[in-house]
């Protein structure tokens, strides 16, 4: 790719660069984004081959079979290569043409393909098969050296699975545990669900304990909210009023001490009341007589 971008001018080669780079980044969980900006790649470079490429992988992830077809076969005939085959056979199968899938499987191009490309162009015969409802036959076209190879490679964990799946599809369900088992053991990166399936064989229920714990949570909220409508009235009042009265305290004293509640009602909007001393009164007394 990289080469090819050389073709480009510097600063159109950095530009297609970005989107094809965001392209890769979000395809697999924004594939939505990810189709957004293979557009823009592809209007500022159409005639570069890996951004024909990156544009049908975008289309193709968000299920736009016909306009993936189209930029993948553009990118076939840009390159002569035969790699975007098994790809361009499974859009066959997104558009509702199964029997055209089964062709592109019986092609010479096939036998070009490196043996994770033969292996895939297996799965998508396999899903054409399934596609017009013969299970039997799916299991058959599925049955290969690299299944029954112990050897773990990249493609094992997925052919593995199709094979129990299609097993399970036929009813053939002892069959279908014994692979979905096979498939764990080669599946180190979880790229499958086969625990899952394996679990529900054999009848175990998984409890999300996250959402116990939130029921719970919610629970405790209404039974809090059940004993507050429980209570008198009054009870809560007087309870709040304590509350209120407790938080004054007399500074001049060393300790904090709750004020009698006369003093806590205290309103700065009071009438004040002045008191005069013993001192005072005499000294008033005196002008009097004076």
């Amino acid at each position: 790719m990289r080469q090819e971008l050389l073709s480009l001018p510097k600063g159109l080669a950095e530009e297609v660069s970005k989107n094809l780079v965001m392209v890769a980044r979000l395809i697999d969980e924004d594939p939505e984004q990810a189709y957004a900006y293979s557009r823009i790649a592809l209007r500022l470079a159409s005639r570069v081959a890996a951004v024909r490429e990156a544009a049908g992988f975008a289309a193709y992830a968000t299920q736009k079979y016909n306009e993936a077809l189209a930029e993948f076969r553009a990118a076939k005939r840009m390159t002569g290569s035969v790699e975007l085959w098994p790809v361009m056979a499974d859009c066959e199968r997104g558009l509702g043409r199964p029997e055209r899938a089964l062709a592109m499987a019986g092609e010479p191009e096939v036998q070009k393909l490196d043996k994770a490309g033969q292996v895939e162009m297996r799965l998508v015969a396999a899903g054409a098969r399934r596609d017009q409802g013969q299970l039997e036959a799916a299991i058959v076209t599925l049955q290969s050296p690299e299944l029954a190879s112990h050897s773990i490679q990249p493609w094992t964990a997925r052919l593995r699975y199709a094979y129990a799946d299609a097993l399970l599809a036929a009813g053939r369900e002892d069959e279908a545990r014994e692979w979905f088992g096979k498939t764990l053991e080669a599946d180190k990166d979880g790229s499958t669900d086969a625990s899952d399936r394996l679990a529900e064989l054999d009848g175990v229920e998984f409890v999300d304990a996250s959402v116990d714990l939130a029921d719970d949570r919610v629970q405790d909220d209404v039974d809090v909210d059940e004993e507050e409508d429980d209570q008198d009235p009054a009870e809560v009042a007087a309870a709040e009023r304590a509350t209120d009265v407790a938080e004054y305290y007399d500074e001049d004293d060393d300790e904090y001490e709750p004020l009698e509640e006369s003093e806590a009602d205290f309103d700065a909007t009071d009438e004040i009341v002045v008191v005069e001393d013993d001192e005072d009164d005499e000294r008033d007394a005196g002008r009097d007589k004076a």
